[in-house]
């Protein structure tokens, strides 16, 4: 049996990701693909318990190594519960946010250093990385005024951070990029939300059909 494809898909809050997850899963699950869709942090009862921590409102104090450090852990659990043995059986997983998300958001965005945050998940990793990742684009302001128009959307600790904040995620997201550009996709996530679809619907089947 061949090992399955990891694919990631990341963003700033707002870009659109989780919407086109579920589509993207659905679509290739019509095709026949064997598909396991998944989130970070979550996806798994200890991870998920993790995330309840991390996200909510009310732990404004938390420092942001402790921050770092929880992602981390709640990523390794992930990765060892769920995502490696899906892979083992051959089935594409489809993963909203990954170890990109800590170095955006916790390297760059809230200082720690990107490096330095990289060695902390690649402890708990332990060397696997996404075949394909999406990053879905919009400006900062634009997908904080899509959260506040959505009433169907949780509403969590980082949404509450300032704009520059969400300003910095973005660039730091940008630098990851430059590192890994073979592994990159990047999707124009201001369009509509069918047009986004259909862009990464397009570049996800021309990286399947160079798979196989």
């Amino acid at each position: 049996m061949s090992r399955g494809l990891f694919i990631t898909m990341e963003g700033p809050e707002g870009a659109g990701k989780t919407t086109i997850l579920q589509k993207l899963g659905n679509f290739l699950g019509g095709l026949g693909y064997n598909i396991l869709l998944t989130r970070e942090p979550g996806g798994i009862p200890i991870s998920e318990q993790i995330r309840e921590v991390i996200l909510n409102k009310e732990n404004t104090e938390m420092d942001g190594r402790t921050e770092a450090l929880l992602y981390a852990a709640a990523r390794r659990q992930h990765m060892v519960e769920k995502v490696i043995p899906a892979m083992e059986e051959g089935r594409i997983v489809l993963c909203d946010r990954f170890i990109d998300s800590s170095l955006a958001y916790q390297g760059y965005a809230r200082g720690l250093g990107m490096e330095e945050v990289y060695g902390i998940n690649q402890f708990a990793i332990d060397g696997v990385m996404p075949d394909i990742t999406f990053y879905f684009d919009i400006e900062p302001a634009e997908g904080l005024k899509r959260i506040q128009t959505n009433d169907n959307r949780e509403v969590n600790r980082l949404d509450l951070e300032e704009l520059n904040f969400h300003e910095k995620v973005r660039v730091g997201y940008l630098r990851t990029i430059d590192k890994w550009k073979e592994r990159f996709i990047i999707i124009d996530a201001s369009q509509e939300i069918e047009k986004v679809f259909a862009d990464t619907k397009t570049k996800l089947l021309e990286k399947l059909d160079k798979c196989q």
